[in-house]
């Protein structure tokens, strides 16, 4: 039987390497027989694991308590990558300032949930009320099956149906090379306010029930994904080849570029210092409520893969 790997977002960079393991053989190296599929949002990602519909996601490392209550029942058991992993873009002939979270006062922003908990908090902590001095909301189209969230936010800011979004590399890039949009603020980098690019970063997660009942098989997992991000940090352009059987064609085109961009921050690792951040963030909108130790939120079994 397959294991079944749910992703809220397959034609982005945001999830690649857990992608590009299945589809470039590094989890028939290790034994398994794995699929990648495509269930959106977030937040229904999470439910789809905690109900057993699917057996691991790679999703936004804090939105797992959207359905795991307190990280009660499932466990991060490694990062796809580190920090936080969205961008902002608004409409190109706005003129905006890098850097200028102010623009968005009084306009239509798309965001999709989950990941929308990180602009929300970025704002406030910039002084802007997210439900009184902008409007956030939906993509037109963006639930459609196998639609990228942020491909669609991209043709949706060309048709002037949003102002601006925040999602995934691939959007911003299409709104960029397309003309209709500008970067403003890239999270990773370090662009928001002090500890956003900490808020969250996309992770990789199970159930504590599989991991008790067959810690091998995740194990075997996460060297898989080691082995990919390994793979990808030495040659981007083998990205090419991973998304040519799940992307459109010109998504592809431009992958391995996105990859290049982010292979530095491609390490399973989750230190203690990301957790705690990202379970302070979580707190402060209302996810979490109250302290919970890295042993309650990492499987830290997993850590001797992650530095193998």
């Amino acid at each position: 039987m397959s294991l079944r790997i749910a992703i809220p977002d397959m034609v982005s960079p945001s999830y690649f390497p857990i992608i590009a393991a299945v589809e470039l053989g590094f989890m028939r190296k290790e034994g398994l027989d794995a699929t990648i599929e495509l269930i959106f949002p977030v937040t229904r990602t999470y439910e789809q694991l905690r109900d057993g519909v699917v057996d691991y996601v790679g999703g936004s490392a804090h939105a797992p308590l959207y359905a795991f209550r307190n990280w009660e029942g499932c466990r991060l058991i490694g990062a796809l990558a580190q920090k936080m992993y969205w961008f902002l873009v608004m409409r190109s002939d706005m003129k905006i300032e890098r850097g200028d979270l102010s623009c968005v006062r009084g306009l239509r922003i798309g965001a999709a949930p989950g990941p929308v908990d990180g602009l929300k908090r970025m704002l406030a902590l910039a002084g802007i009320d997210p439900q009184k001095d902008v409007t956030i909301g939906p993509v037109p189209g963006d639930a459609g099956a196998g639609v990228s969230f942020g491909v669609a936010a991209a043709k949706a800011l060309g048709d002037g149906k949003i102002d601006g979004f925040w999602a995934n590399g691939m959007g911003a890039e299409v709104a960029v090379r397309q003309g209709v949009g500008t970067r403003v603020l890239d999270a990773r980098r370090g662009e928001g306010p002090a500890g956003a690019v900490d808020f969250t970063f996309p992770g990789l997660v199970t159930t504590t029930t599989r991991l008790e009942r067959d810690p091998a098989e995740v194990a075997a997992v996460v060297r898989a994904l080691v082995a990919t991000q390994k793979a990808l940090k030495a040659n981007p352009d083998i990205a090419t080849e991973a998304a040519a059987r799940v992307f459109p064609a010109y998504e592809t085109s431009i992958i391995a570029e996105l990859i290049r961009r982010d292979a530095p921050f491609y390490d399973a690792a989750i230190s203690r210092e990301s957790v705690d951040a990202m379970n302070a963030f979580a707190r402060d909108m209302g996810l979490l409520s109250g302290p919970s130790s890295y042993e309650q939120v990492v499987a830290s079994s997993m850590a001797p893969v992650w530095n193998a």
